[in-house]
């Protein structure tokens, strides 16, 4: 990350970290998964705009975060460009210029956080299907990835957002479909552990294969 972008993001944390402590009084568990130096993929669930904000404030170190190129275009894009965030066209099947600037990330020890399933997820599955980027970054840069699951309520003051890391994935001589199965696979487990009950009641797991072609869960 540039210096200029380094001085905005700091500055944005400082704000942003008291601010929803004070909103939202997030529960951060297993946090000592992120790694304190070297590189990983930070790589979760995706159910509300704020999720990258609250995957941030759980650690000290920078994070770049790969985030929809409408928001960069947008209104308030001079804050995600000034903070470093690196843009993906959801409208595009591939991505090079995201996936080679999230190498490069990587290759110089820096954290990076993806939403595998590349959307907010609004509908009644637990999980979308995920996208390949995390595994392939992981694989062709050797950084592990570590998974995490982030639910909550979302109400200012009234309710409670938990964001929870599960242990490193690392790729050793794992495929990027391996990977991408080994992740699905904990971060569904991570989110059925913090869900609330109410919410959980209203989805439903469903397996993916390497094409995203689904079928249902039954064990």
């Amino acid at each position: 990350m540039k210096k200029k972008n380094m001085v905005m993001y700091r500055s944005l944390r400082l704000i942003f970290k008291p601010l929803f402590s004070l909103l939202f009084r997030p529960e951060i568990i297993g946090r000592e998964h992120i790694p304190a130096e070297g590189a990983a993929v930070i790589a979760g669930n995706h159910m509300h705009a704020l999720d990258p904000i609250f995957v941030d404030i759980c650690t000290k170190r920078v994070v770049c975060t790969l985030a929809k190129k409408a928001l960069h275009d947008g209104a308030f894009g001079f804050l995600f460009r000034a903070a470093g965030t690196i843009p993906v066209d959801l409208h595009s099947a591939h991505n090079p210029d995201a996936l080679h600037a999230a190498v490069d990330a990587l290759r110089s020890g820096q954290l990076v956080n993806v939403s595998p399933e590349a959307k907010r997820n609004y509908t009644d599955e637990l999980l979308l299907p995920f996208k390949y980027g995390a595994a392939v970054m992981s694989q062709r840069t050797g950084a592990p990835v570590v998974p995490y699951a982030v639910s909550g309520t979302y109400k200012p003051f009234r309710g409670k957002v938990t964001i929870c890391f599960g242990e490193p994935i690392f790729p050793e001589d794992r495929t990027p479909d391996e990977i991408n199965r080994a992740l699905y696979g904990a971060v569904a487990q991570l989110l059925e552990r913090i869900m609330l009950p109410e919410i959980r009641r209203t989805k439903r797991l469903t397996a993916y294969d390497a094409w995203g072609e689904k079928h249902e869960k039954t064990s």
